[in-house]
């Protein structure tokens, strides 16, 4: 991904909370700032806690930056999954908004 100083971008991730997912984000405090984090529920049944959870962060840092996601899981110790994202961070107008989904 690429995005400019002070632009915000999105990323998108599949979380499934009935089964206790949870996405968390690791990332330098100088690179970017989390602007939002929301959970849009997708799929349709009552106990069926399912959806995209969306990532917003502005980029603060210029240069090549390290995104790292680790789906979480409440009674274990070690990631279920890890998704990296490398955003190259330009100063002046680049190609901001762009987002990721996995």
């Amino acid at each position: 991904m690429t995005a400019s100083v002070g632009a915000t971008f999105h990323v998108h991730l599949w979380e499934d909370r009935t089964r206790g997912e949870q996405w968390v984000p690791s990332y330098e405090a100088g690179a970017f700032a989390l602007v939002n984090d929301e959970f849009l529920r997708t799929a349709s049944g009552n106990a069926v806690e399912s959806g995209r959870r969306s990532f917003e962060f502005r980029a603060i840092a210029p240069g090549p930056q390290r995104l790292l996601f680790e789906k979480r899981m409440g009674w274990k110790f070690t990631a279920e999954d890890r998704r990296v994202f490398l955003v190259q961070v330009v100063e002046g107008p680049g190609r901001s908004g762009r987002s990721g989904d996995a």
